[in-house]
């Protein structure tokens, strides 16, 4: 099972060419075929892990420049570095999601399609919460909560002495963004990602090749 991962630009002629600052954003993160351009002001890779490919859907969110589409779903062996040359039906879900994204009209922009529907319904509800709450935050609150690490205790006070500010403004920031909410809810997006494979090992026989 394979996370693919369809990211279209929302407003390229407005704010111009935005697709290489995507896949620079996304260079850190572990990837089975790496983020790369598609075609035109589209980014697609693929990823391995749940955990990643709700990382890379909230990192585009953030920016409410992008159209998110997942797809979980396998790709042909031998797994190309060009997304071009990939072939499977995760891209087949993926292209189904982010079409779906660009449709709807949320304000949240971001699908999820897979073998099991309804799961990646409830996968696709989470990530939407999650993305309002990223999607939201303002400059002042990303400067404080890109200098945080989830997990590690004490850091308030060193990243309220780089920023110049109080360590009471930095907690005050983190309360407002719902920062702790939000990592706390990453598993769970996760998890749910996860069962949208399903038990079956084929998707169904009606699914039309899409690319």
């Amino acid at each position: 099972m394979l996370f693919v991962l369809t990211i279209n630009q929302r407003d390229s002629r407005e704010v111009g060419d935005m697709v290489p600052d995507l896949i620079k954003a996304l260079r850190h993160l572990p990837a089975v075929v790496p983020f790369q351009r598609s075609v035109g002001d589209e980014a697609q890779g693929v990823v391995a892990n749940a955990k990643t490919a709700v990382d890379v859907a909230l990192i585009a969110l953030r920016h409410r420049r992008w159209h998110v589409g997942i797809g979980v779903g396998e790709l042909h062996v031998p797994i190309p570095e060009d997304i071009l040359e990939a072939e499977g039906y995760g891209l087949v879900y993926a292209r189904r999601a982010v079409n779906r994204a660009r449709k709807t009209g949320e304000r949240i922009p971001l699908a999820v399609s897979g073998p099991d529907a309804d799961v990646a319904a409830e996968a696709e509800a989470v990530l939407r919460l999650l993305g309002q709450i990223v999607a939201t935050r303002t400059d002042a609150e990303w400067n404080v909560l890109d200098l945080l690490t989830p997990g590690v205790r004490g850091q308030q006070k060193l990243i309220g002495e780089e920023l110049g500010i109080t360590t009471q403004a930095v907690s005050k920031a983190v309360v407002r963004s719902h920062w702790a909410e939000e990592w706390a809810c990453r598993p769970a997006a996760a998890r749910l990602l996860d069962l949208v494979y399903g038990p079956v090992a084929l998707p169904p026989a009606s699914l039309a090749y899409e690319r």
